[in-house]
């Protein structure tokens, strides 16, 4: 009988592909999409929002990752990425052609063409600082799920 051969980098430490990362990301991005061109009523964006997080959880357990919150830490802040551009792709679109722009103290301060790069950085980091901490909420909810589980079937 030959050994398996381990898996090695960060496939190792999450438990998956980097691929299977960024699949389980992908999977929120049309929730970002439907919100931002206002395409889904308060029902299917509660499915969009949640469905793909219980898919994330349920992944996590089923393959059984060694660290299941670095894992969906992993998965989360990729889905920030994902999240971030989707958000700057349509920003236009997201905003109904009238983009946020800086008052008080700061309004005028600043040429237009920097404010709309600050506005837009600001965003894609609170995009993925968001993302990141979903994948970590997920990763909280999964480590115990994953320990119950290991105990009750064999690898």
């Amino acid at each position: 009988m030959t050994a398996r051969p381990r898996p090695q980098g960060p496939r190792r430490r999450l438990g998956l592909h980097p691929l299977a990362v960024l699949g389980l990301a992908a999977l929120a991005v049309p929730r970002a999409v439907a919100h931002d061109l206002d395409l889904a009523g308060p029902a299917v964006n509660a499915v969009l929002v949640f469905a793909p997080i219980v898919v994330w959880i349920a992944a996590a357990v089923w393959a059984r990752v060694p660290n299941p919150l670095l894992t969906l830490v992993a998965v989360g802040a990729c889905y920030g990425i994902l999240l971030g551009a989707v958000h700057l792709l349509l920003w236009t679109q997201g905003f109904g052609g009238d983009p946020p722009r800086l008052g008080g103290n700061l309004e005028g301060a600043l040429p237009p063409a920097a404010e709309a790069a600050l506005l837009r950085g600001f965003a894609f980091v609170s995009s993925v600082v968001t993302g990141t901490a979903v994948g970590a909420l997920s990763g909280a909810v999964a480590w115990p799920l994953t320990r119950l589980t290991a105990r009750r079937r064999p690898r």
